[in-house]
Formats: structure tokens, C-alpha cells, sequence
């Protein structure tokens, strides 16, 4: 996996991300102590955001979801002027033990393929960072994950059935289960979200007393929560986490290496709707009971992106639709399945010159006449479609927080149970 730095960076309107899932893992999080940011100079805040600029040019994380923040607690995370972000290394043992998995993992001579593979799910390693007025605060220098993002949103999980490795204190232990009891059996823990709504154009946030408050009967719905445009449940977004999650858990069947304790998954996805307008005019519409579901006649298969949003009313016959552009297109293929009869008519057409070789002309949808108010209509045309995108959404799932890696010569059951469990939550949001 290529290792070059990120180009520098070019942050758009909202700031970034990063590896936005926390500094130190929220099971040290009784040990913070407030510490204001090292080289940051006192009085008035720095311009752009109130934040208060820090070591050469190095500002505190603004997308961080979990774990320390600086100004807040000891320790957390830096942006860089470069684009990568800056993780404090921990106190002894946690700190050198992470870096240490990082440089093995990441070590140019490295020819073993379990360690190889495993690249792909973590965030890019840079190496160590130290300021020149700090030479003994270390920093581990990693890929902004949510860069390439416009309106990231992003979800801390921590993954496995014990949030404490096999050298805790009983005192430790006890810590960390009455934090969340039900870790053993639910298998993982929401320590963070913060999700983009494109209906008021805010972000909600929520921390890890959220997820502490999720029982078995309510993580589903807890976890959807972040999948929630303000619209509509992105349901593309589920479906290609699930498949990146099962990528995760592949690697995690076949290796016997290492063992993560309070180790999380962080997902980040577009927020945003980079809007490509649909028109929908003169399209007849034939009743759903003479076509099957997904349908067009003669067997044509109808896809379409389940994020459809009608922003203006009717106006001579057209609709207007606002579609993600990143996410999954429409597709109808062939006008003869439409009928004769006098319907209300659509058509789809695109004015995107990027979408010109897939939306090629007019087009069929069948389902029920359109009567009376046009929002809940177009809503049914579309809910008995297919629900699995042709084209995966833009969705980044990223292993991350490595203070509590052992090597080990058995499989790692308790994080392979919290995948699988997670994985089936996933899909019975997507199911629903």
C-alpha cells in the first residue's frame, strides 16, 4: 500500500475529519485531567473557528467524535497543516505499544500477507511527529480518513466482548464493565456519532453516554440513527458498510496473530447531497399488480438510488428531484413496457454531463397512478424497488486505537463476535 503524505490541505466549508474516532480510547478516559494545547499561545482565540492555533500550525481536531480532546482532556488529536492528523502517544505501555503495531504493520520490509492485507483497513501510518519546541511529546502521524470528504459523518464503534486486555487489574476489569455492562453480550459499543442533515443543514452529534444507553431491544434503531440524512435512511450507506465490515471480519477468520482489546471501527461517509436534478415528465405509469416488484414489462430490472428527494412542487407536469450524486443512479431501460392507457406522465431525464453515458432518454417506471399529493406518491413509486445500490456509496470503514494489540496464536473470537453481531444489525436495518 502506497504511503505517501496526503496532498496539502484545501479544507472545504465544515473543516475535517480524521481519524475522528479519538486520541486515547475512551477506556482511559478516567484518567484525563484537563491540559491546555502544548505551544498554544494564551489570549484571544485564533481566527477562523475560535479554535486556539497550537505547534506550528496544528489545530485540535474539529470532527473528533470520541476519545480525549485537546482543551478538554490530557492528550487527543491534531490537525496538521499537511493534511494527516496528530495522535498523542500514550503513556507507557499503551503508547509504545501502539506505535510499535504501527511500525510493524507498516514496515517497509514487511513480506507477511496477513500484515499486508491488514493496511487496507487501517488508517495510513506517516510515522512519528515531534514539535521543535517539544522534542519529547510524540505524536503518531496518520491519514485523515474523512479528508476527501465534504460533510463527513462519522461513527466511533468500539469492537469485541471486553473492553479491557488480558493484563487489566481486577480493579481495571470492573472499571470498564460497569461502564457498559452489556459489552460481553451486544459485543460492541457506539462511542460516538456525528451525522450531517441535509434538511436543516446541521450536524447532530452524540457521545458515548448515547451508546451506553443502548439496550439489545434499541441498538438497532441507536445505530440507525447515524445511517439518517434528515430525509431518509440512507440505506446505500448500510449496505456498503455491511460490505467493508464483512472485508474486516474475512481478515479476522483467517489470522491468528493478534488479538484487539477496546480497538473501534470508525465509518465515515458522505453527508452531502451533490445534487444532480432528475426530471420526471412524460414516463406513463402502468399499476404496480401488472408488473413484479423491481420490475419494468418484459423483464426489464428497474434500479434506482433509494435517496430520492422531491424539493419543488409540480409545475407544468415536472417534477424536480434532488439525487446524490456520488450514490447509486437510476436506470429504466425501454419505453415499450409502458401502457397505452392515460396516465400521469414522467420521464427521467438528467442535466449532468458526468451521468450523460448512463441516463440516455426517457424512460418507464410502473407504479400506481400519481393522485393528489405528489411527495407521498413518488415515495411509493420507489419503495417497492431494489434496495442495493449498483455503485457502492462513498463510505470509509477503518479499524483504529491500537494501545491494546497482543500477539497471540489463536483467533481473536471476541472482536470476530462483535463484527458478526454489528454486521446483523446492519442488516436488519437494511431488511427494514
Amino acid at each position: 500500500m502506497a504511503t505517501e503524505p496526503p496532498r496539502p490541505a484545501g479544507r472545504p466549508e465544515g473543516g475535517r475529519g480524521c481519524c475522528a474516532g479519538g486520541g486515547r480510547g475512551e477506556s482511559e478516559e478516567a484518567e484525563a485531567a484537563a491540559q491546555p494545547v502544548p505551544g498554544a499561545s494564551p489570549g484571544p482565540a485564533a481566527a477562523g473557528g475560535g479554535r486556539r492555533r497550537a505547534l506550528n500550525g496544528c489545530v485540535p481536531l474539529s470532527h473528533q467524535v470520541a476519545g480525549h480532546m485537546y482543551g478538554k482532556d490530557k492528550g487527543g488529536i491534531l490537525q496538521h497543516p499537511d493534511g494527516t492528523v496528530l495522535k498523542q502517544l500514550q503513556p507507557p505501555p499503551r503508547g509504545p505499544r501502539e506505535q510499535e503495531f504501527y511500525n510493524k504493520v507498516y514496515d517497509s520490509d514487511c513480506c507477511d500477507r496477513i500484515l499486508l492485507e491488514l493496511r487496507e483497513y487501517l488508517p495510513k501510518y506517516f510515522g512519528v511527529w515531534s514539535p521543535p519546541t517539544a522534542p519529547n511529546d510524540t505524536y503518531l502521524k496518520l491519514e485523515d480518513v474523512t479528508r476527501k470528504f465534504n460533510k463527513p459523518c462519522i461513527m466511533d464503534v468500539k469492537i469485541g466482548q471486553k473492553s479491557y486486555d488480558p493484563y487489566a487489574s481486577a480493579e481495571k476489569i470492573q472499571q470498564q464493565v460497569s461502564k457498559y455492562p452489556l459489552m460481553e453480550e451486544i459485543g460492541f459499543l457506539v462511542l460516538g456519532m456525528r451525522v450531517y442533515h441535509v434538511s436543516s443543514d446541521s450536524y447532530e452529534t452524540q457521545n458515548q453516554h448515547y451508546g451506553r444507553s443502548l439496550t439489545k431491544e434499541t441498538v438497532k434503531d441507536g445505530i440507525s440513527k447515524f445511517f439518517h440524512s434528515g430525509y431518509c435512511l440512507r440505506k446505500d450507506v448500510v449496505a456498503a458498510s455491511i460490505q467493508k465490515v464483512e472485508k474486516i471480519l474475512e481478515w479476522f477468520e483467517g489470522q491468528t496473530q493478534l488479538n484487539f482489546y477496546a480497538s473501534s471501527l470508525l465509518f465515515v461517509y458522505e453527508g452531502s447531497c451533490q445534487a444532480t436534478t432528475v426530471r420526471l415528465s412524460d414516463v406513463t405509469l402502468a399499476e404496480k399488480r401488472r408488473v413484479p416488484k423491481g420490475l419494468l414489462s418484459g423483464g426489464d430490472v428497474l434500479e434506482y438510488n433509494n435517496n430520492i428527494h422531491v424539493i419543488n412542487s409540480t409545475e407544468n407536469g415536472k417534477i424536480e428531484a434532488s439525487v446524490g450524486k456520488g450514490l447509486s443512479k437510476f436506470y429504466a431501460l425501454h419505453k415499450k413496457s409502458c401502457s397505452k392507457r392515460h396516465h400521469s406522465q414522467l420521464s427521467l431525464k438528467v442535466e449532468d454531463s458526468e451521468q450523460d453515458n448512463v441516463w440516455k432518454s426517457s424512460t418507464c417506471i410502473t407504479q400506481e397512478h400519481l393522485n393528489g399529493n405528489v411527495l407521498p406518491q413518488l415515495e411509493k413509486v420507489f419503495y417497492h424497488m431494489p434496495a442495493e445500490p449498483k455503485e457502492s456509496a462513498k463510505v470509509e470503514v477503518r479499524m483504529i486505537d491500537f494501545a491494546h494489540v497482543f500477539p497471540s496464536n489463536t483467533k481473536d473470537e471476541g472482536y470476530i463476535y462483535g463484527l458478526k453481531n454489528l454486521i446483523t444489525v446492519l442488516q436488519n436495518i437494511l431488511d427494514n
